[in-house]
């Protein structure tokens, strides 16, 4: 059929009311409340990597929209060089790309071994100040790199996206999300897999105030560093002052640092489920300060790693969580365990930091469990 001038006008005129409609979906709770991203921005629809890779990383607020998968393995090439095998040569087994000179100085006894990677997945594709990226359905995919948010970069949103296939056999072989030197940042019903090393990592900088919600870390694999199709680098927050709300995502099939916390940073871990791990959950190292509360623990051998360094507040009962009232004005609600270890702490004196802040809200772990697993990750919005 043959479209009219007026037909074919009415035509442009609905695709342009369809895009104009595109958007974040909800709000930030807890400590990125606020956060704008590109705000009101006419959405962008980039049609190729270098597109994305210019959007992301120019000056203009902008409302970034993904509908396809953007693949950038192989526009990098491929590097063959020395790496080494800590964990064993077996196929189960990650090797590491001496990165940093990493096995040089870490892991001097390991087997060398020749590693050969896909160079894109190495640095993730830089994120200026003032961005929403976003998917629509399941569609919005990125393939072979990660994002990188740093040196200042604030008001970021990242909603509703996937981000996999980061050389995953090899340490060191990329990270899904980096932030390092930001403020208000929110990530959103945002699903990692298949990465080689930190599936989110705030860096040493301060990163100030983040959200992570409803996000789906999927840490299922053939390659680990603890050679059991579990993935141990998993959530890395170790940044200087950062304030982190950690809410309603779902943790799986990873072996530990999920999260790793250091640094002083300031973990409010809610209704977060904890599945399916071959080792720790929390690694609480010192400047960490971590409360706990309504999270499920299903078939988590060891909710938090021993010693515990830093501080933790683990919520264990009505009485005890009474304490939270004063500074996160209502108490806090009880963590939930099935078929795993214990997550004990009542340290409190830190509390005193959540004074003033956006708080976010909590149920008991019980009543989360229901509504983690259908909500987190991508395509559930």
């Amino acid at each position: 059929m043959q479209l009219t001038p007026s037909f074919a006008l009415a035509a442009v005129a609905a695709l342009a009311n369809s895009v104009s409609a595109v958007g974040v979906v909800g709000a930030a709770e807890g400590f990125a409340k606020g956060v704008t991203g590109g705000g009101s921005a006419t959405p962008v629809y980039p049609s190729t990597t270098a597109e994305l890779v210019s959007y992301l990383g120019d000056d203009s607020p902008r409302v970034i929209v993904l509908q396809k998968t953007y693949d950038f393995t192989g526009t990098e090439g491929t590097v063959t060089t020395s790496g080494c095998a800590p964990w064993g040569t077996g196929s189960a087994c990650q090797t590491a790309i001496n990165l940093h000179d990493w096995c040089t100085n870490y892991q001097p006894n390991a087997p060398t071994t020749t590693v050969k990677y896909d160079a894109a997945g190495i640095l993730g594709i830089q994120v200026k100040s003032n961005k929403s990226l976003i998917g629509v359905g399941s569609s919005g995919v990125i393939k072979g790199k990660g994002l990188r948010l740093v040196s200042g970069a604030s008001n970021v949103i990242i909603q509703n996206i996937h981000i996999t296939n980061l050389n995953p056999q090899y340490v060191w072989g990329g990270d899904a999300i980096t932030l390092d030197g930001t403020d208000m940042v929110w990530i959103d019903h945002v699903k990692t897999s298949l990465i080689g090393r930190q599936h989110i990592v705030l860096g040493n900088s301060a990163s100030n105030r983040v959200t992570i919600s409803n996000s789906e870390i999927d840490g299922s694999t053939s390659w680990s560093a603890t050679c059991d199709g579990h993935h141990y680098w998993g959530l890395y927050f170790t940044g200087s002052s950062d304030l982190v709300t950690l809410k309603g995502n779902y943790i799986h099939h990873t072996s530990g640092r999920s999260p790793k916390v250091a640094g002083n940073t300031l973990l409010h871990a809610v209704n977060n489920y904890f599945y399916a791990s071959s080792g720790h959950a929390f690694e609480a190292d010192s400047g960490a300060m971590i409360l706990a509360e309504g999270n499920v623990f299903q078939n988590v051998p060891a909710p938090v790693e021993t010693p515990v360094s830093g501080k933790l507040f683990a919520s264990p009962d009505a009485s005890t969580n009474a304490a939270c009232s004063t500074y996160l004005g209502r108490a806090c609600q009880v963590n939930a365990f099935g078929s795993s270890g214990a997550l004990a702490g009542t340290d409190t004196s830190f509390f005193s930091y959540f004074s003033g802040k956006n708080i976010a809200s909590a149920t008991t772990g019980q009543v989360a469990n229901a509504n983690v697993v259908a909500n987190a990750g991508i395509g559930k919005i």
